[in-house]
């Protein structure tokens, strides 16, 4: 039976990057995202043409009835889910906590909390031995925000990510005996596109002397990671929180 992934916000930095990652190792893999359908055409595209299976699915994962319209398409078209990484996330622009906005701060908790606990939702119904599935792993997307609160910048998207980290930890020990295995990676500074968005397109070149390797990470190498925790590599291991940071 081929594994299959779901990837969220997989068109663009880590998360294509684990797509590709993934494929290359023999998953089939469903490459969401929110709006940007040539970057996620692009991805799978890439895949396929290396040989491997995928497929784009659109859904804004704050969306419920998108979410599970994407779990429902999925399954669909590749069969059984046995793997789910929670990518999809938001920045916002820099900003002190006194000059944020409770739009801003609904929006950042909608996509990068519950939207994560949505999709986790979907993926437990299929995959848990108590509702019939065969097991799977699921990787969230945390950060190193989440140790180092961001002050000055995004002190909202460290709170989100600091839930991820909570959430990881009961999610895995509720369903570790369901066959499911639950981990976050958390990485640091990391060479994506995100920081644009967020208004510092030179965010990793003016932070990278803070990390102990000197430098930013890449995409790929975040993805080494959390190919490793959905693989049977990684059988033993449940309700981790491992950072790629460069030891920051």
């Amino acid at each position: 039976m081929e594994q299959v992934i779901l990837v969220t916000g997989g068109s663009r930095g880590i998360g294509a990057a684990t797509a590709r990652l993934a494929a290359a190792r023999g998953w089939a893999v469903a490459v969401n995202y929110a709006a940007n359908a040539a970057a996620a055409d692009t991805v799978v595209r890439a895949i396929q043409s290396a040989g491997g299976t995928a497929l784009a699915v659109q859904a804004d994962v704050a969306r419920e009835e998108q979410v599970l319209a994407m779990f429902e398409q999925v399954e669909a078209r590749l069969g059984r889910l046995t793997g789910l990484v929670n990518n999809a996330g938001v920045v916002d622009v820099a900003a002190r906590v006194e000059e944020m906005s409770t739009e801003r701060l609904q929006r950042m908790f909608a996509i990068n909390v519950i939207g994560s606990m949505v999709c986790a939702r979907e993926a437990i119904r299929r995959m848990s031995t108590r509702h019939g599935g065969s097991g799977g792993a699921i990787v969230n997307l945390s950060s190193a925000a989440a140790r180092l609160g961001a002050p000055g910048q995004y002190v909202d998207y460290a709170a989100a990510k600091g839930a991820i980290d909570a959430f990881t930890i009961g999610l895995a020990k509720e369903v570790a005996a369901e066959g499911i295995r639950v981990n976050a990676v958390r990485p640091g500074l990391i060479e994506t596109e995100i920081h644009a968005s967020g208004g510092i397109p030179d965010r990793v070149q003016q932070l990278a002397h803070l990390v102990p390797m000197q430098r930013g990470g890449g995409a790929d190498e975040v993805a080494e990671a959390i190919v490793w925790l959905l693989s049977p590599q990684a059988s033993y291991t449940t309700m981790s929180l491992v950072d790629v940071s460069g030891g920051r």
